[in-house]
């Protein structure tokens, strides 16, 4: 479910109503089951975490795909992750040599934040983020290094007996697509992508190390994933704009844009093909 698919910062208003305003999230339900034990990034739209869990703590996993603003902003204010009964094992791209509770305390402590990450309630662990595939929360999760601005950055594949998804929410794949980002998304039954800004914002997309809607609804086609969300919109982009996205754009492969409160259904339907679109 999509709690958040807006990059850089929240955006509130008017105009920003139909598809969200929240900065990235996204919550993993297992098959089965009704509350999310995985969640991916930890923007504000981790904030309605809680109208999932009922009065229930979130006991799970979080894989943090980097360490900018807009993907961990939304940790100290969520209540189902900030409270004595939650247990949160929190996974952060390691780099320069820091551990992953010292990378994130540069922003969370004393002066920039009142705490520092001990200052969270509940049993947490800050982990390294998997380099290999590895089992959390029951789900096989492999990563990779990703080409963005400014800090290592990751993306995911997440996999399970329903189906598998990838996660790449900040991507310039025009710097370049290694083999192993390509294998993290070959086949994917549904690849949520950054899609900041469109060709028409080359400039801009170069300069903060982001995709275009139109590069990556390219790489979606050759990577023959099932289905494409189009996430990390810009915070300028109004509802109206989002509309009109995908206006004169071809697609080789089922396309949406991403909306807060979006249920993604993972994997093949009872005849064995893909899933259709997401509501």
């Amino acid at each position: 479910m999509l709690l958040g698919v807006r990059g850089s910062t929240p955006a509130p208003g008017p105009d920003h109503v139909r598809y969200g305003g929240h900065t990235s999230c996204v919550a993993v339900i297992p098959a089965g089951a009704v509350a999310p034990v995985l969640l991916m990034d930890a923007g504000t739209g981790i904030r309605s975490l809680p109208s999932l869990l009922g009065s229930e703590p979130f006991r799970g996993s979080i894989l943090l795909s980097h360490l900018h603003w807009d993907h961990v902003e939304g940790l100290p204010f969520c209540r189902a992750v900030d409270r004595d009964d939650a247990r949160v094992d929190l996974h952060v791209p390691e780099q320069d040599g820091a551990s992953a509770r010292d990378l994130l305390a540069r922003t969370l402590s004393p002066p920039s934040f009142p705490i520092e990450p001990e200052g969270l309630l509940g049993r947490w662990l800050f982990l390294p983020a998997p380099e290999g595939p590895v089992s959390i929360e029951g789900f096989e999760v492999a990563a990779a290094e990703v080409n963005h601005k400014g800090g290592r950055t990751l993306g995911y594949r997440v996999t399970s007996a329903a189906g598998s998804f990838a996660y790449l929410p900040d991507h310039a794949p025009v710097q370049g697509v290694a083999p192993n980002v390509r294998a993290l998304i070959e086949g994917a039954d549904v690849l949520l992508h950054d899609a900041q800004f469109t060709e028409t914002e080359r400039r801009l997309a170069d300069d903060y190390g982001h995709a275009t809607v139109e590069e990556t609804i390219a790489l979606a086609g050759e990577a023959g994933v099932g289905l494409l969300v189009l996430f990390h919109h810009s915070p300028t982009r109004t509802d109206d704009q989002l509309d009109h996205i995908l206006d004169g754009v071809a697609s080789p492969v089922p396309i949406v844009v991403a909306r807060e409160g979006m249920r993604i259904p993972v994997g093949a339907v009872q005849d064995g093909s893909r899933q259709p679109p997401a509501r």
